[in-house]
């Protein structure tokens, strides 16, 4: 039997759902660098993208209920040169701060959790604890040499 190709009909309102619709844009969860509110989620987004585009983009595909979202956008550096000394601009991008709605609240999880540092006696991890803490002793200037280095010497 010859393998055929399936042909979707087009779109017809009310008819089969038989597409499926991405967006076209893709949002970025960014770890802010000050501290914000526990409810505040910072994003950066495309240039096309308005408020309204996050607001309906977070509600209807992931049912992230949404309070308030500003908008900024961010200039890119202009400082590095290229090897003809011409500046090269870095491009610019928008931020988002999307406030969550009442009573809502976002933590980036744990990825690497702190491991208690108490490790058995005679362990694998406790020589080799030993064995670093030796070595930068070794590695230690002499305080008597007052900061002229090892090679070279007096």
């Amino acid at each position: 039997m010859p393998v055929t190709r399936l042909i979707y009909p087009l779109y017809q309102f009310g008819g089969p759902q038989l597409r499926i619709f991405r967006p076209n844009w893709f949002l970025t969860l960014v770890r802010p660098g000050k501290e914000q509110p526990p409810d505040t989620v910072q994003f950066r987004i495309p240039m096309e993208m308005t408020k309204f585009d996050v607001r309906n983009y977070l509600e209807k595909i992931y049912n992230v209920p949404v309070g308030v979202v500003r908008t900024r956008i961010q200039h890119g550096s202009n400082k590095k040169r290229n090897h003809l000394n011409q500046r090269v601009k870095k491009p610019d991008y928008k931020v988002a701060y999307v406030q969550l709605a009442q009573g809502q609240t976002f933590t980036f999880p744990d990825i690497f959790p702190k491991k208690d540092e108490t490790a058995e006696e005679g362990s694998f991890e406790d020589i080799q604890k030993k064995f670093y803490e030796d070595m930068k002793q070794k590695q230690k200037m002499d305080p008597r040499r007052g900061g002229v280095t090892e090679w070279f010497g007096l």
